[in-house]
């Protein structure tokens, strides 16, 4: 490749990285929360609430069910109204972020419903309150599937980037259509092929190190 399509391709790496981290971030801060209130809220749970737990699981299902470039599009009104704009890389932030919150959500809720009931019942007789209970029992004994799903949630992150790209989000996506694709530049679509699969390894390798390191604490 030309020294230009190798700065190309860098900066697009930087850009897909950007994206992934930022939404994966947002899925991470808003999306554990609602994981939380749905195992609190169930049936048997230290907050039982039906109605507040099937609504809350009808709207994360109502979001989950769109697939993201469509989602993508409808979301473009929002994203002028956030960012100012409906292209590049802060703009896709918006829509993979609302995206992933969700999926986020419902994978800490399966981590934290494996959590020893037996626990949840000791803090409770010992006179520990619904804060307590998550606190140090939900949260740091669910912390290895937490982190494990956040990991397949940033990889699933830098799949949807690059969908992102088809509609000018920028990123390894956005390279791979414009000379990959339109311009039959057949060496860049294999070298964004590499630098995905280099990414999402990377990715992988790092989440399942630090689940290990959890699991042995």
């Amino acid at each position: 490749m030309s020294d230009i399509l190798i700065r190309l391709l860098i900066s697009s790496l930087w850009e897909t990285v950007l994206m992934t981290l930022a939404s994966g971030l947002v899925s991470l801060l808003a999306g554990l929360p609602l994981g939380l209130a749905l195992v609190v809220t169930a049936k048997g749970g230290i907050a039982e609430n039906p109605w507040i737990n099937r609504s809350l699981g009808a709207v994360i299902n109502a979001f989950r069910s769109v697939p993201f470039i469509i989602l993508l599009v409808a979301l473009i009104p929002l994203t002028r109204l956030i960012v100012g704009t409906s292209l590049g890389t802060w703009a896709a932030i918006v829509p993979l972020s609302i995206a992933a919150t969700p999926y986020y959500a419902r994978i800490a809720e399966v981590s934290l419903r494996e959590v020893d009931r037996g626990l949840v019942d000791a803090v409770k007789a010992m006179g520990g309150n619904r804060w307590t209970i998550i606190r140090e029992v939900l949260v740091p004994e669910a912390l290895p599937g937490i982190v494990a799903g956040f990991t397949v949630t940033l990889v699933t992150l830098i799949g949807a980037s690059a969908m992102a790209g088809a509609i000018g989000a920028g990123g390894l996506g956005d390279l791979a259509i414009r000379y990959g694709y339109q311009r039959f530049e057949t060496e860049v679509m294999i070298a964004v092929v590499v630098v995905l699969i280099a990414l999402v390894c990377g990715i992988q390798w790092l989440g399942d190190r630090l689940v290990e390191r959890l699991d042995h604490r």
